[in-house]
C-alpha cells in the first residue's frame, strides 16, 4: 500500500484548498497522512477525510529557530512513516517540507505552487522571499504550478529547472465541486441566514468580495473603489473574510471604513460562500497575487459574473469581456469603471458568466482534477520503481 504525505502550513488550508483529495486517495487503497500546525479545524478535516492528522507547529512569519526545529520534526516524521511520496502546499510547509523529506531521502517530493509571495513584495523582503521560492524548488523532485501563466512566469525568473515543472490538467489545485456550488442545491434557511447578515435593501445592486481581509488581496483598493463610486448609494459592498492584522495589515483608515459604513458589511467567514453567492450581482477579486485562484472558479460555477485584476491566475481562467471584466491591478479609477458598469450592463455581465460557467463546467469538475492528481501520483510511483 503506497503512503502519501500531505502538509500544509496551517489546517484551514487542508479544510478549503485541498478539500476531498485526502479521502480520494484513501479510496484508491493508499494510506494517506495529513500534517500541519495546530488548529481548531483538525477534529473536521479528520472526520471529513477519514485520515490521521500528525501536527508540526509551523509558524507563516519568518521565524528561524522554530522553522529549524519543524524540519527536525518532519525528518523525524519521515522517518518514521517512510512515506513513498512527500507533496506540500503553501509557502512554509512547501519549504520546510520539502528539505526534511530530502534530508530524509523520500525519493518523491511535490511541491504545489498556488501563488508566490515575492510577487507582492519589495527590497530585501522580496530577495529573501525568491530563495525560499528556490530553495524549496531544488529540494522537490517535481513542481506543480496550479497555472500556466505561474508555470510561465518561474520559467521566465529561472527560479526553478523547466524539467521538474508540471500543470496539472488546465491548472487549480483541487477543482471546484459542482455538487456544492450550484444554484439548484441551496438550502433555504442558509440563503435567508445569509440575507439576515446581509441585510440588502430591496434593490440594492450586492458586490461580493471573498477572502482574507489583508493589503494582498486588494481590500483597500476595492473600498476606495466603492465609496467613489457614482452606485455606493443603490449598492453594498458584502466582504466575506476575517481581518488577518498580523501579516500584511489593512491600512487603519480603510479598516474604519469597513466598520462603519452602513454600505460595506463584513462577514468574518461562513462555510456557505454558495449562498452569498448566490445573493449576490457580481463578485469582484482585486488581488495582488494568485496562483489559480479557487473563488473565481466557485463564482463560475455559481454563475455570478466575475470582476478582478490583471495578474496570474485571474487571467489564466478570465478573459477580458468574454468571460469577465479584468482592471490593471491596483487601479481604483478603473476598478470603479466596471463596478458601475457591471451596474448598469448586467444582461451583458450575465452573458460573460454563461461563458465562463460553460468552460468551467467542463474543465475544471473536482473529480476530474482528483484523478489527474492520481495519475501523477501513480506515474511517479512506477518511475521510481524503475530506477531501483
Amino acid at each position: 500500500m503506497p503512503k502519501l504525505i500531505r502538509i500544509t502550513t496551517v489546517p484551514l488550508s487542508l479544510k478549503l484548498l485541498l478539500q476531498g483529495q485526502m479521502a480520494y486517495m484513501k479510496e484508491k487503497g493508499w494510506e494517506v497522512i495529513m500534517v500541519s500546525a495546530d488548529g481548531k479545524e483538525i477534529p473536521h478535516i479528520e472526520r471529513a477525510e477519514g485520515v490521521r492528522h500528525e501536527v508540526i507547529p509551523f509558524t507563516r512569519r519568518i521565524t528561524p529557530f522554530e522553522d529549524l526545529s519543524c524540519i527536525w520534526k518532519l525528518y523525524r516524521l519521515f522517518k518514521k512513516e517512510q512515506p513513498d511520496i512527500v507533496h506540500t502546499h503553501t509557502p512554509k510547509a512547501g519549504l520546510l517540507g520539502m528539505i526534511a523529506a530530502n534530508l530524509a531521502g523520500v525519493k518523491i517530493r511535490i511541491h504545489t505552487l498556488a501563488g508566490i509571495p515575492a510577487m507582492a513584495a519589495t527590497g530585501n523582503k522580496k530577495s529573501l522571499l525568491e530563495n525560499a521560492e528556490k530553495w524549496t524548488y531544488s529540494n522537490a523532485t517535481e513542481v506543480w504550478p496550479n497555472s500556466l501563466g505561474l508555470k510561465k512566469f518561474v520559467e521566465e525568473n529561472n527560479l526553478c529547472e523547466s524539467k521538474k515543472l508540471r500543470v496539472i490538467a488546465k491548472g487549480s489545485s483541487n477543482g471546484v465541486d459542482l455538487e456544492k456550488y450550484n444554484r439548484n442545491v441551496l438550502k433555504e434557511n442558509h440563503l435567508v441566514a445569509a440575507t439576515m447578515r446581509i441585510m440588502p435593501g430591496e434593490d440594492d445592486f450586492i458586490i461580493l468580495a471573498v477572502g482574507r481581509l489583508v493589503k494582498d488581496k486588494g481590500i483597500e483598493e476595492l473600498v476606495s473603489a466603492f465609496l467613489s463610486s457614482k452606485i455606493v448609494n443603490r449598492a453594498k459592498l458584502v466582504l466575506l473574510g476575517s481581518f488577518e492584522q498580523d501579516l500584511n495589515p489593512l491600512n487603519p483608515d480603510t479598516i474604519q471604513q469597513i466598520n462603519d459604513h452602513p454600505r460595506i458589511t463584513q462577514i468574518d467567514w461562513s462555510d456557505h460562500v454558495a449562498h452569498y453567492m448566490a445573493l449576490a450581482d457580481v463578485l469582484v477579486h482585486p488581488s495582488h497575487r494568485e496562483g489559480f485562484p479557487n473563488v473565481l472558479l466557485e463564482a463560475a460555477a455559481m454563475q455570478l459574473p466575475i470582476i478582478c485584476s490583471d495578474i496570474i491566475g485571474n487571467t489564466d481562467l478570465v478573459s477580458q469581456q468574454k468571460t469577465g471584466l479584468i482592471f490593471p491591478v491596483g487601479n481604483i479609477e478603473i476598478l470603479k469603471e466596471a463596478m458601475e458598469f457591471a451596474f448598469v450592463k448586467r444582461d451583458r455581465m450575465l452573458a460573460m458568466a454563461d461563458a465562463l460557467y460553460q468552460e468551467v463546467t467542463a474543465n475544471f469538475d473536482r473529480r476530474k482534477i482528483h484523478a489527474e492528481i492520481f495519475s501523477n501520483y501513480e506515474r511517479l510511483i512506477q518511475e521510481a520503481d524503475k530506477m531501483e
